[in-house]
């Protein structure tokens, strides 16, 4: 199956919250699922090609790209943002044990609101999308809902501690 590269589709405008990646929202989906099928560690695998434990999976409403590195002193870290299935977190978990970290990012439906963003039955509503809502006991939950004091405390205690574990 070829990539959205592939397809002639603009990849850093399908990572933002535009019309643009709106407009083939459903057809990504249909693609990620194919590629599922065929490997359901596929995505997991690529996002970690190359780096070094401990791997910290963050998952939610915030997106991202796949395989950020952070470290303290040099030591190794590995971000994985946007996870989407508990497939993709057993996978982690599987291939990292312990040291794996689950991030959750939640904000009220009235603040995504704020965010312009709007229900769309078929996409919203699909495991691509709603997949981690249960079955998963997150490490962490992150209230994004507007406060920045809030977040940077949250956020504050998140980062201290993934520093005392590296």
């Amino acid at each position: 199956t070829p990539s959205p590269q592939e397809h002639g589709l603009d990849f850093e405008r399908l990572l933002d919250a535009s019309a643009y990646k709106e407009r083939f929202r459903q057809d990504m989906i249909r693609w990620g699922e194919e590629k599922r099928r065929a490997d359901p560690g596929c995505f997991c695998q690529a996002a970690v090609e190359g780096a070094l434990q401990p791997v910290w999976v963050s998952t939610g409403e915030c997106t991202g790209a796949l395989g950020h590195r952070m470290g303290v002193d040099g030591a190794p870290a590995q971000v994985v943002s946007d996870t989407r299935r508990l497939s993709d977190v057993q996978w982690f978990r599987d291939a990292y044990g312990d040291v794996v970290q689950t991030v959750r990012v939640v904000a009220t439906e009235e603040t995504r609101k704020r965010r312009n963003w709007v229900f769309v039955t078929g996409v919203d509503d699909a495991e691509s999308e709603c997949g981690l809502d249960q079955g998963v006991a997150f490490d962490w939950v992150i209230t994004n809902d507007g406060d920045k004091v809030a977040l940077g405390k949250q956020l504050e205690v998140l980062v201290q501690s993934l520093h005392r574990s590296l």
